[in-house]
């Protein structure tokens, strides 16, 4: 019976990424009920109102936002494949915000890989509050993220924990992203390299 029972302080079972598997788990079901609730009212004729498009875009952008972020921080097996057509349903909904997200790999992922890159595209979302374009590619087994915009937020405190893992100032919860990319690189065994130059931010692993 000890032989089958695992230490809950084992490094390789990673609580904080089971958690947030579980949260995004448990409001994906009354998200897609509202979804669902709204079609019915649409199918049943009743008449389509300013009102009602907002709410079936919010719950639209609600579930694609809770979709990424199962990705970014849930749970991720070493042999887990995600489909492209999966990642696109996902990033679809987002792209349409301030912030176009251009997923330019052609084939599945693997789930670690597609969690690192959606971490790497948040910490790219904060670098870009006044909208821009993040585009993904692959070249052979080499990932590279770009973020173009006419105006980019400098992040001198927050870039080095990606590579580095090293911080010079407090976290806040808006910047988790962060040293969370850290953490899935050096799991998967590989480094995040960045360049900023001018108005574009890559990252590359």
């Amino acid at each position: 019976m000890k032989d089958a029972m695992r230490d809950l302080t084992d490094p390789s079972l990673d609580l904080i990424a089971l958690l947030g598997s579980r949260i995004c788990h448990d409001l994906i079901s009354p998200l897609g009920a509202i979804g669902n609730g709204i079609e019915l009212l649409a199918m049943s004729g009743l008449k389509q109102t300013p009102e009602m498009a907002l709410i079936s875009e919010s719950v639209e952008n609600a579930n694609a936002r809770i979709r990424f972020f199962r990705v970014a921080f849930g749970a991720a097996g070493p042999t887990q494949e995600i489909r492209r057509s999966e990642l696109l349903s996902i990033l679809g909904p987002l792209s349409s915000l301030r912030v176009r997200i251009d997923w330019q790999v052609s084939d599945s992922a693997l789930r670690s890989e597609a969690k690192l890159a959606f971490l790497l595209i948040q910490c790219m979302e904060s670098a870009l509050p006044w909208g821009g374009t993040i585009t993904v590619s692959k070249i052979g087994d080499r990932w590279q993220l770009k973020g173009t915009a006419d105006r980019i937020k400098e992040l001198p405190h927050l870039w080095p924990l990606i590579s580095q893992g090293t911080a010079t100032e407090e976290i806040t919860p808006s910047e988790v992203q962060f040293p969370l990319a850290h953490r899935a690189a050096t799991e998967m065994g590989v480094r995040v390299d960045c360049d900023i130059t001018g108005g574009a931010i890559t990252l590359s692993f």
